[in-house]
């Protein structure tokens, strides 16, 4: 009778998951989802039997290959065509700083070099020297270069796309790799130019239109089928095509390489901002399912002290993933010639934690965050997944940081007329 009984409840419950699951899943574009629709389904299905350990276990090793997802990108291109400032701008480092990718007129060297984010070490750009600064056909190319290494290649030119490229790209596609074609230094050779000896009305996206067209025909002439030209500025990566380039990866990218791409990727844009988000929202949620499954009777007392050195190290990974952890935003105000302090103060995230207030203890601030979020998100989601109100605190912070990120994209304007008591007079 007991046994019916839990059964039952199972069943019931994890019905209730998979609905919730059902909902929470649909509203994700391709590009941003961070599991297969395979495993979403296999989840599902489990949930719906009432087979919570299996749910739990298929959860767990979603989330094991998600955190645990090398990706590996190959860079080849002709020497002067701004690979290495390319490769900087992805791991937003200047030409400068230790580790950089040397830039500049230096020489071609005949060996694959590896280049890893500080922050972010399962992901590597490899620099590859250009097939036309060696001796190799495509194919041997390819071998020397390791190519089955690498989840795709990106071929890089600043003027025209030449022989040796297209035939790389052949080559690429019959070895079953995907490849991408970047234009860079639009922006301070085209453009600049074609403005300067513009007589007539300048148009801007028209010239930029006629040169992804001229590099798409002669690729095509080359025997590249359906070539996939962007062109970028590694100076600006908000402008042109950046973010088209950023989607087109994502989408094609394998569903759990895409969450550690997705946090690699610079804060340009809100788009890529937000993508980040949805990114870290899923794998919160995987995890509150995960808890919500396991659990048998649904936590709504007081926070301990374990749930805040989770709530601690979410916060952390959250503002570090958004370049708003400490080291950043030091870089950052030294940069903006204003103090840590005043930058701070703009931001909220890094005050979620302190207490301000005499008679408001920690754990009274972090239940008016639930509340808070709760109101802002229209109730949660799924009653079921609220057990000790650690998911909605988690999403909380994520939307906190996440709307922080958003704030300092304007930096530069909000601190256009900025200067630190005092420093006038120091010089």
């Amino acid at each position: 009778m007991g046994q019916s009984s839990s059964s039952t409840v199972s069943h019931t419950k994890g019905g209730d998951l998979a609905s919730s699951f059902d909902k929470f899943f649909k509203d994700f574009k391709v590009e941003s989802k961070i599991i297969s629709q395979e495993t979403i389904e296999s989840i599902r299905s489990r949930l719906k039997e009432g087979d919570l350990p299996s749910a739990v276990s298929a959860i767990s090793d979603a989330l094991r290959e998600i955190d645990n997802a090398p990706l590996s990108i190959a860079v080849t291109g002709e020497s002067g065509t701004g690979k290495s400032t390319f490769i900087n701008a992805l791991r937003c480092m200047g030409a400068e700083e230790d580790g950089a990718a040397p830039t500049g007129p230096i020489e071609t060297t005949f060996e694959r070099t590896p280049y890893k984010h500080p922050k972010f070490p399962n992901v590597t750009l490899w620099d590859l020297p250009g097939i036309g600064t060696t001796n190799f056909q495509p194919h041997d190319y390819l071998e020397k270069m390791k190519f089955r290494e690498y989840d795709f290649f990106i071929i890089i030119s600043a003027t025209r796309f030449k022989i040796n490229d297209a035939q790389l790209a052949v080559a690429i596609k019959k070895m079953k790799k995907n490849f991408y074609f970047v234009r860079t230094k639009v922006d301070n050779s085209d453009l600049y130019n074609l403005k300067k000896e513009s007589t007539n009305k300048f148009n801007e996206h028209e010239i930029l239109q006629r040169i992804r067209n001229d590099c798409v025909t002669r690729l095509q002439k080359a025997k590249v089928k359906d070539p996939q030209v962007f062109l970028v500025s590694s100076l600006d990566l908000s402008e042109y095509d950046f973010q088209s380039l950023e989607t087109t990866l994502l989408r094609q990218l394998p569903d759990h390489k895409r969450h550690i791409f997705m946090q690699y990727l610079p804060n340009v844009t809100e788009a890529a901002i937000d993508r980040k988000r949805d990114s870290l929202k899923q794998k919160v949620w995987l995890e509150a399912l995960k808890a919500g499954a396991l659990a048998t009777v649904p936590f709504m007392g007081y926070i301990s002290d374990n749930d805040v050195e989770t709530l601690k190290d979410a916060l952390t990974l959250y503002r570090v993933y958004f370049g708003l952890d400490d080291a950043s935003l030091k870089i950052m105000a030294n940069d903006l010639h204003v103090s840590v302090e005043k930058l701070m103060a703009n931001l909220k995230c890094p005050h979620l934690l302190s207490i301000e207030k005499d008679d408001e203890s920690l754990g009274e601030k972090l239940l008016r965050y639930v509340e808070i979020f709760c109101s802002v998100s229209g109730g949660p989601i799924a009653a079921a997944l609220y057990y000790s109100k650690i998911y909605s605190l988690q999403n909380y912070f994520l939307e906190t940081v996440v709307s922080d990120a958003k704030v300092l994209l304007k930096k530069e304007e909000i601190f256009k007329d900025s200067e630190d008591p005092g420093e006038s007079n120091e010089h």
